[in-house]
């Protein structure tokens, strides 16, 4: 296994006592909440292997679900969060799967609010690292190992143009960038890999970009 720093090894800075199955389980959460653009109202959580035989020991659960409440990874509140969320009025659903995955770490994470829903695949590689596999049906190619964003936007001529600009002008550099569509002028899916952690700034200017829906941010 091949480490860029030290932090690779240290791993990030938690609440719980598992990178892969706390950390990586809270940033997949985390990303599914942002992409949907609110907090949903009710979630269907779907583990596989390894994730489903240690959630309950490992924190996995309480990880996933402060995740969809937007907590970071070191938030005092994560170990509560399964409460917070059922006072919240979010319903969390953990079903565990007996059939295999493409990593022992997967979860395949549903919810929704009113008539909106949405799907998302996520595995937790390793050190509090993500990779997103599926959005949607749309499926992605992530190395895991690099900062990322996600952009759902509508289909329509300047949108790719204009977050690059955006990511120029802050000095972003794009490292890996595709962009998936199931059907011409309706939803498509931009992920870009980037060399360095996009701000806050950075993220505001491309949410207020025109034609952008929802934007997640994986950071490492």
């Amino acid at each position: 296994m091949k480490f860029n720093s030290v932090f690779d090894i240290i791993g990030p800075v938690m609440i719980g006592p598992s990178s892969s199955h706390t950390a990586g389980a809270a940033r997949i959460g985390r990303a599914a909440r942002h992409l949907f653009g609110q907090e949903p109202e009710w979630a269907k959580v779907h583990l596989y292997e390894s994730f489903a035989k240690t959630y309950r020991g490992h924190g996995t659960d309480y990880a996933i679900a402060g995740g969809l409440l937007d907590f970071e990874t070191d938030d005092p509140r994560m170990s509560q969060a399964l409460d917070i969320a059922k006072e919240k009025g979010l319903s969390i659903e953990f079903i565990e799967e007996a059939g295999k995955a493409p990593h022992p770490n997967t979860t395949r994470i549903i919810i929704g609010k009113g008539d909106k829903q949405q799907e998302l695949v996520g595995i937790s590689i390793g050190g509090g690292k993500i990779e997103v596999k599926e959005l949607n049906g749309f499926e992605l190619r992530l190395s895991g190992h690099h900062p990322a964003i996600l952009i759902m936007h509508n289909d329509r001529f300047g949108a790719i143009a204009s977050v690059t600009q955006i990511l120029a002008k802050y000095e972003i550099n794009i490292g890996h960038m595709e962009v998936n569509r199931k059907d011409v002028g309706k939803h498509a899916l931009m992920v870009i890999e980037t060399d360095q952690n996009a701000d806050s700034d950075v993220l505001e200017a491309l949410k207020a970009s025109e034609h952008i829906i929802n934007i997640a941010n994986i950071s490492n």
